[in-house]
């Protein structure tokens, strides 16, 4: 029938029967699953319907239901054993069937298991499954017993309860300082911050990479212009997911969970406040301008620099005047200023701070060494400078003295004065 060998002739029997024959004598009652050995027909009720696991790991306290599992675990996760290489490529596998899916699918481009609902391929039989079950049936089998999250694959419950309940990371960069509760984290850092590599490609823009998801995400909402998320509280639309939670959470909710531990002001991004502790705190100003010595701590504010400042670009015209403007900010505030009659505050932000300070009377910034407080962090600053730091950064010029003498005074008279005029103002309110 076929040309292949066998050690024994019971191994013969069993593979005519089952290939040739395509004998399946051992059917289980609970299931329509038929098995072709009655040894794995016993194991199949022992495991899935019976649920043992006879078989404990002596490193950390996993179980499983089969012996080879066990050593198949011990060898890959405690002894870290890649031992089927790629002789195409460099890649090395824990197991011969990564190996050959790999081969299939990178090399021989080989997707064989097509979704009937989608137009997505795999190059696995259990990934289709695994696809069709989370995505177009929904379901979400495994459950945290420990919160009420549920996951669609056992994996991703695992990573779960590892990296959030038991606060685990495993995986440490050789390279610099960072953890990672994911492998797949750890390659993925590696090889884009430390290799530098940007592997995949926008076809349109040909902007690079370093993540596929990223890639197919920007397609997504750059080229074909989607929002798909729409937030059900207002009129906004979103590209992604995360974004419409972060909105929802800031704008409706008015949450900011992220505290700065030096002056205790909020966040409602992460990155604002990592930007705020680098920029203000730290003194970092990492963008340098290469046509001039300025350094920035925002990189949007070097490029608007070198826009403005190089290129002399005023790219935000009114069509109601001649008037050109650098930014949209300061166009939205010749709009409101000299077009909507609105003279005492050009921008929403002065506004709310102005009611807040004046009109609520908070007073938000206080003073580590007296009691006072100031309703203006900048105000803040420069009480300490003046009365606790007794600074005088300003030196006299001999050779100017007299010019420089008059400067400051009329510069102190101008200050006083328009200080005076503002508490007026207030005290009228």
């Amino acid at each position: 029938m076929c040309a292949k060998r066998f050690n024994t002739k019971h191994s013969l029997l069993v593979h005519m029967k089952t290939v040739h024959e395509g004998r399946r004598n051992f059917a289980c009652d609970k299931y329509e699953k038929k098995f072709v050995l009655k040894s794995t027909f016993l194991i199949q009720q022992k495991t899935v319907h019976d649920g043992r696991k006879d078989f404990a790991c002596d490193r950390c306290e996993k179980k499983f239901g089969l012996k080879f599992n066990l050593f198949k675990h011990q060898r890959i996760v405690h002894e870290g054993r890649k031992d089927f290489a790629c002789d195409k490529c460099e890649k090395k596998f824990a197991s011969n069937s990564d190996l050959l899916n790999h081969q299939q699918t990178v090399h021989e481009g080989r997707k064989d298991y097509a979704c009937d609902k989608c137009e997505k391929k795999f190059g696995r039989k259990s990934d289709l499954s695994k696809h069709q079950r989370t995505v177009h049936e929904g379901r979400k089998d495994h459950a945290c017993n420990k919160c009420a999250k549920k996951f669609g694959q056992k994996m991703h419950l695992f990573i779960h309860q590892n990296t959030v309940h038991e606060g685990r990371k495993d995986f440490a960069c050789d390279k610099c300082d960072k953890n990672f509760g994911v492998q797949s984290n750890l390659i993925k850092h590696q090889k884009i911050v430390h290799e530098g590599r940007k592997d995949y490609t926008c076809d349109i823009c040909e902007k690079k990479f370093g993540i596929k998801s990223d890639l197919l995400k920007h397609q997504r909402t750059v080229h074909e212009g989607r929002k798909d998320f729409a937030c059900d509280k207002c009129d906004e639309n979103f590209g992604e997911q995360s974004n419409l939670i972060k909105h929802q959470k800031i704008v409706h909710e008015g949450r900011k969970d992220y505290t700065c531990d030096i002056c205790e002001k909020k966040f409602g991004h992460k990155p604002h406040l990592i930007v705020h502790q680098k920029t203000v705190h730290d003194g970092c100003k990492d963008y340098e301008c290469e046509k001039c010595e300025k350094k920035f701590g925002h990189k949007s504010n070097l490029l608007r620099h070198q826009r403005t400042v190089h290129e002399g670009r005023k790219d935000y015209a009114y069509d109601k005047c001649e008037e050109k403007f650098v930014s949209n900010q300061d166009l939205l505030k010749h709009q409101q200023t000299l077009h909507r009659g609105q003279k005492d505050f050009g921008r929403k932000s002065d506004l709310s701070k102005h009611q807040r300070t004046v009109h609520e009377g908070q007073k938000d910034f206080a003073c580590d060494k007296c009691e006072k407080k100031f309703g203006v962090q900048r105000n803040l600053r420069k009480h300490q400078i003046l009365l606790h730091e007794d600074r005088k950064d300003f030196v006299c010029d001999d050779s100017r003295k007299n010019s420089k003498k008059n400067q400051i005074k009329l510069s102190a008279i101008r200050q006083y004065t328009k200080v005076a005029k503002k508490y007026k103002t207030n005290l009228d309110q």
